[in-house]
């Protein structure tokens, strides 16, 4: 309770700049809620939303089959693998890296099977944009086509515990 009460008039309809400002933060809701749908399907730059269940003990069994299929090489103890062109391809998010090292070739699609053995984690794909929230207990799946040749770093953009400024993988796209 107020010790004055307000006055007769105290709610106006807007008018000048007060309208002006309305009508700008109208269009532009407009314009962003056309900018999604476009972004989505002509800017390439969401994922398709395919995704399966899985167990986060399967996925790791996969990861594990798919690294003694394809190993080439070594890289600070972590197995750099090689996946035959167009094929699919598996990395797994879990304390506190991204396992294992991907060799890919540039110019070919490939369908990038992602999951999470622990913790909710976060793959960004550096400099690509590329940015993809994983769980533990389903197969992500991204199709993408490396356009560069080059060295590209994986980074967790979600806080997963202790030592997740230190959880990073790597992607090798080679010509």
């Amino acid at each position: 309770m107020s010790i004055f009460n307000p006055p007769v008039k105290w709610l106006e309809a807007p008018h000048g700049y007060e309208r002006v400002w309305i009508g700008i933060a109208l269009a532009w809701c407009l314009v962003l809620s056309a900018a999604m749908p476009y972004w989505h399907f002509k800017g390439r730059q969401t994922s398709s939303g395919e995704a399966y269940a899985v167990t986060p003990a399967d996925f790791d069994a996969r990861v594990t089959r798919f690294v003694e299929a394809n190993q080439v090489d070594t890289r600070s103890g972590l197995p750099v693998v090689q996946a035959p062109p167009g094929g699919d391809i598996y990395m797994i998010g879990k304390l506190w890296q991204w396992f294992p090292i991907l060799k890919l070739k540039k110019g070919v699609e490939y369908r990038l099977h992602l999951s999470s053995f622990d913790y909710q984690h976060g793959f960004s794909l550096q400099p690509m944009n590329m940015n993809f929230q994983v769980l533990p207990g389903y197969d992500h799946v991204l199709t993408f086509t490396p356009a560069e040749a080059g060295e590209f770093h994986i980074i967790c953009n979600e806080f997963c515990g202790g030592g997740h400024s230190t959880m990073t993988g790597l992607i090798i796209v080679e010509e």
